[in-house]
Order: C-alpha cells, then structure tokens, then sequence
C-alpha cells in the first residue's frame, strides 16, 4: 500500500503574517536580481561587476530557497512579479542597494524570529548574514567612487 506525499508542513497551522513576509521576500529576492544584474552591466571596473553578479548569484539562492520553503507551507507556487523600478544610474543603484540591503537583514531576522520550524529559522537567519555581507560590499564600492 502506498501512502501520499504531504508537505512536511500540512499538519501544522501557518501563520499568514509569515506567509505574507515570505511572498515579500520572495519579491525582494527577484527585483534585486533584475536590477543586480542592470547594476553590474554599469559598473565601472571588472572587480566591482563579477562582486555584483555574486551577490546577483546568492539573491537567485534566496529567492529559490523562498519559493520552496513558501510552496511546502502554501502548496502552492508564488508567483513573483517587479515591483520596483531599477535605479539608472551606478551611484543610485549603489545608494538604493546600501539601503535596501540594510533594511532587509532586520526583515529576515524577523522572520527567522517567527518561523515555526528549525529550517525556516535557518534559512532566513544565513540569508540575513548574507544581507548584512552585500551591503557592506556595495557601501565599499560607494565609498570608492
């Protein structure tokens, strides 16, 4: 007799305020994808644009580590869509990743606080560390203009 898969969570009641701070992270993930990659194709020196498409490389591991976490708690994809403009210029798209990173290491510590379950919890403290990395190399790179 075979049994059905369920998501490790189907058993558990899930916060909506978490999953609505997921959908947001999630978003956050895939408009700093976009705009990282714009960023790099104007950076000034070969050094500052393959430090971008890393930082690129690690926002594409949260975003798909988000997905899957949000799928096995909802059951379902999320579907993320642009919901900011990227900055035209290298010395605002600097300024606004400074900042955006910063405000989003304290996001994801919130929801690291609020996860239920040990990899949540996880995934989104390390993405936190990883926030907390991006902005000081894009601060670095603002400071040398």
């Amino acid at each position: 007799m075979t049994y059905p898969q369920f998501p490790i969570y189907s058993y558990m009641r899930v916060d909506p305020v978490l999953i609505n701070d997921i959908e947001k992270a999630i978003n956050g993930e895939y408009n700093a994808i976009i705009c990282y990659e714009q960023l790099a194709k104007v950076a000034p020196t070969k050094k500052e644009r393959e430090r971008i498409l890393e930082i690129r490389k690690d926002e594409i591991k949260h975003y798909q580590t988000f997905s899957t976490i949000y799928a096995n708690l909802t059951g379902k994809q999320f579907e993320a869509s642009v919901s900011e403009k990227c900055p035209s210029t290298y010395k605002e798209g600097l300024q606004v990743a400074i900042e955006d990173e910063q405000e989003t290491v304290d996001f994801y510590l919130d929801i690291s606080d609020k996860a239920q379950d040990v990899y949540t919890k996880e995934a989104f403290r390390r993405a936190a560390a990883d926030e907390q990395n991006h902005a000081v190399w894009f601060l670095y790179f603002y400071t040398d203009l």
